[in-house]
């Protein structure tokens, strides 16, 4: 219904083409390849009318991203991912908080694509520190930042016995925290829970072998 209220104005009308996202974005549980279609003739529309808005333009290439994960294309997802986090640095700085949270999905797609070395050094060189000197230790994405790191160690076939227990180091922290700041019922607690024992029966496992 929002699209077609302003279908019939110019392609340069920015409610025509707020109106275009939302249409993509609704479309995107359901007929993802279709979404994929409205978010990219949006991103281009974007790029073309409104390229001095350069915050617009990265809305719409994360939502092109999102899609593209979710349609399991992820090498396309990681170019994307890896141009929108070099904007954001370039805006923002490496410490804002848009930045860090681009920064974490730029990473999820590294270590999707077990791209583990990179991934590893990516989140804990460069997006930990300012996650934790802007955000603080107990924010959601810092915390989201050291699991991240932690299943990323833990996942890496070629992981050593020290790296194993720097995962389980860090995942004891992990949890510690979240069952302070959210509570141990809090979803992303349990969440946390499960991969320390995945890690630490992992763990297991090896000194057993």
């Amino acid at each position: 219904a929002c699209w077609k209220t302003y279908l019939g104005r110019p392609v340069t009308d920015m409610h025509r083409s707020h109106a275009m996202g939302v249409l993509g974005e609704s479309l995107r549980g359901s007929r993802p390849e279709e979404a994929l279609q409205v978010l990219e003739a949006h991103l281009a529309l974007s790029r073309r009318y409104w390229s001095h808005d350069e915050n617009l333009v990265l809305i719409a290439q994360t939502n092109v991203a999102v899609c593209l994960s979710s349609l399991e294309r992820l090498d396309e997802t990681l170019i994307l991912r890896r141009e929108i986090y070099a904007k954001m640095v370039a805006l923002f700085g490496v410490s804002h908080e848009g930045t860090i949270i681009d920064g974490l999905n730029l990473a999820s797609s590294m270590v999707t694509l077990n791209l583990w070395d990179e991934g590893t050094s990516f989140l804990r060189d460069q997006l930990l520190p300012p996650a934790r000197q802007s955000l603080g230790s107990n924010h959601h994405a810092t915390l989201n930042l050291e699991q991240n790191l932690a299943v990323a160690l833990y996942n890496n076939p070629e992981s050593t016995c020290d790296d194993l227990l720097d995962a389980e180091t860090i995942m004891e922290g992990v949890v510690k925290r979240r069952r302070r700041v959210f509570g141990p019922a809090h979803p992303d607690t349990l969440g946390a829970e499960r991969a320390l024992s995945a890690v630490r029966e992992f763990r297991r496992r090896v000194d057993s072998a």
